[in-house]
């Protein structure tokens, strides 16, 4: 039972988020105490990339989609204050990225998220 006091997270306003032009939208989804985790060849489980706060998310957001590419968001779960989704991206010269993502919601925002993403080598 959704309330106008505690917004409820939705796959079509992730999908908006990740396949837009801009960081805006996506960003739009954290709480502002968000934390991110980035594991992938250059960062990894012991020692991941971690973004503090909107800010930091908003940073890292803008980087990425400053750059040439594509962002389709192919699964979503959402369970309760869990939704994990897997996200394909790929450059114009044909190199691929695949995402893996599980968050952490407040109040339908995301509070955590910890990402894996493999790329093509």
């Amino acid at each position: 039972m959704g309330t106008a006091a505690f917004p409820t997270f939705d796959t079509e306003a992730l999908r908006q988020g990740i396949e837009g032009q801009s960081a805006t939208a996506l960003l739009s989804l954290y709480a502002d105490d968000a934390e991110l985790r980035v594991i992938d060849r250059n960062t990894q489980p012991s020692h991941p990339m971690i973004k503090h706060g909107r800010g930091e998310i908003a940073d890292m957001l803008n980087d990425v989609y400053s750059r040439d590419m594509t962002h389709k968001l192919e699964q979503c779960v959402i369970q309760d204050d869990h939704v994990a989704y897997t996200e394909s991206c790929e450059y114009p010269d044909g190199v691929r990225v695949l995402a893996s993502s599980m968050m952490a919601l407040r109040d339908g925002r995301i509070v955590e998220q910890t990402l894996v993403q493999a790329w093509d080598e």
